[in-house]
């Protein structure tokens, strides 16, 4: 176990960082340019600015002018590999594609809601006296700051009756998965689709089902990825309901309609997923717009019959993606996409490509 006081991470060479070589330079690049023109991101506890990597914009258009070969030159000259001493975990995620309806029908009697009025994150500077700190969302009233109802209070209708809901769906555990995805293509009853996306949450502790059934005894870990829960699930309908109440998060969603069918999903950070490239990371710890190089072996989640080697940039967060090394790879949208992430819960090595006038921070970070 690593010690409280050791370093996080170490500084390390790029030709120590194996499968380096190999990657597709100019596609993570594209996807680190995606940031350049927006607002700077929030500068995550590692201490990775985010003006430290807006300010490589320029440079990295340049190089990408300059085919694969630049693109590699434009990371290896501007930013440092900083491994994370403790072993990473990834899962995957992708865009579910589902029925359903704008309107409540008889078929479809599963709601996805948007965000009430007066959501706000609650953090140091204005968490209420009292408050639980793990508390991260509030509700703003004409008297101050209010809890919102946990996931089983919204189940039983604490939020019926304010207009919230945004889209129907069938099926209440396709709707708990668009929760763990955070986005769905919804095809509606005439044959529009409908994209919807995060917006907030209720700020309750997440609470993994998996692993509650895990330590009820049903079954090893490794039992119980996407594909397994869901199979665990249908198996056993009675114990849905009681489960579902068990985690106290609740996601809200909004409609996305700033974005082509052929693009991703948007993600935290506000721009569309790439599939492949885009990395949901505790955004409490890591700035978005950070490449980050992940090594897994991945083969057996059909992710090619080589070592999983790839260089991706921090865009996205998730309620279950915390701590330094835990990230979750968006696969892309659709079944295929699915059945691939469903199937990734694997260990791997994590590098992070920290800006060279920026690294100082992470080095010394002890958490």
């Amino acid at each position: 176990m690593q010690a409280d006081d050791a370093p996080l991470a170490r500084k390390i060479a790029f030709e120590d960082l194996a499968g380096w070589a190999d990657d597709d330079h100019a596609a993570a690049l594209a996807a680190f340019l995606r940031f350049c023109g927006r607002p700077e991101p929030a500068t995550g506890a590692f201490g990775i600015a985010g003006a430290a990597l807006l300010d490589l914009c320029n440079t990295g258009h340049a190089a990408m002018d300059g085919g694969p070969d630049a693109a590699r030159r434009f990371f290896e000259a501007e930013f440092v590999p900083v491994a994370l001493a403790a072993p990473g975990f990834v899962t995957g995620y992708f865009e579910p594609e589902l029925a359903g309806s704008r309107v409540r029908t008889r078929e479809f009697q599963v709601p996805l809601l948007r965000a009430p009025q007066g959501l706000e994150r609650v953090d140091a500077g204005n968490r209420p006296d009292g408050w639980d700190d793990g508390l991260s969302h509030g509700r703003r009233t004409p008297a101050g700051l209010a809890p919102l109802p946990d996931r089983g209070a919204i189940m039983d209708g604490a939020l019926a009756g304010e207009g919230l809901e945004l889209v129907w769906l069938a099926d209440p555990l396709d709707a708990f998965f668009v929760h763990v995805q955070g986005s769905a293509r919804i095809r509606l009853p005439d044959g529009d689709i409908l994209r919807v996306g995060y917006a907030g949450k209720t700020g309750h502790a997440y609470t993994s089902i998996a692993r509650v059934l895990v330590e009820r005894g049903e079954g090893a870990p490794e039992d119980f990825t996407m594909d397994g829960l869901r199979a665990w699930l249908r198996a056993h309908p009675a114990a849905l309901d009681p489960l579902l109440r068990q985690n106290r998060s609740y996601i809200f969603f909004r409609e996305v309609g700033e974005t082509g069918a052929d693009q991703g999903p948007v993600g935290a950070a506000g721009l569309p997923l790439v599939p492949g490239r885009s990395l949901a990371v505790d955004s409490q710890l890591h700035t978005y717009g950070t490449p980050i190089f992940i090594s897994a072996d991945l083969a057996a989640a059909g992710l090619g019959d080589r070592p999983f080697r790839r260089l991706m940039v921090a865009d996205d967060t998730g309620s279950a993606i915390r701590g330094p090394g835990r990230g979750d790879l968006f696969i892309g949208s659709g079944t295929g996409a699915g059945d691939v992430a469903g199937h990734i819960r694997h260990r791997a090595e994590v590098t992070l490509l920290v800006p060279r006038s920026a690294a100082g921070p992470l080095l010394e970070w002890r958490g």
